[in-house]
């Protein structure tokens, strides 16, 4: 018996459920938690050359990552993060569409390490607002 349709249907519930109540940080995190995941099924189906699955899956990481670029705020701060976090994130489109068309699997790792180096930055940012938004020991 198959229970991946039910498998899936049980992701996606848990998935909505988490954007319900995430924060706009949380929010991003999943984004690149998705993208990456969906960028982990491209490279699979390259190396095994499912072309047609390789294609779904990263047409779904441009779609995602085209939500990483709709997240900037160019209003934020003095704008030369936002402008430069839109270049990334094109640049990432771009090498993702040149792995689709291309079958190029350096592509295809290359915008995996831009995107999991952006992810580690973002996960730093969320651990430092933590730490200071967490209370201190009181002293004895």
């Amino acid at each position: 018996m198959n229970n991946l349709p039910q498998d899936q249907q049980y992701k996606s519930i848990d998935t909505q459920t988490g954007v319900v109540d995430a924060d706009p940080h949380r929010l991003v995190a999943m984004l690149f938690n998705g993208a990456l995941e969906k960028l982990a099924v491209a490279k699979g189906c390259l190396q095994r050359n499912d072309i047609a699955a390789k294609g779904e899956a990263l047409t779904q990481a441009i779609g995602i990552v085209g939500g990483l670029l709709d997240s900037v705020d160019p209003d934020a701060g003095d704008g030369e993060l936002a402008k430069n976090l839109t270049e990334l994130y094109y640049y990432v489109t771009q090498r993702l569409t040149d792995a689709n068309v291309h079958h190029d699997l350096q592509a295809l790792e290359e915008a995996i390490g831009v995107l999991k180096q952006l992810e580690s930055a973002w996960l730093a940012i969320a651990m430092a607002n933590t730490s200071v938004l967490e209370p201190k020991p009181a002293s004895v």
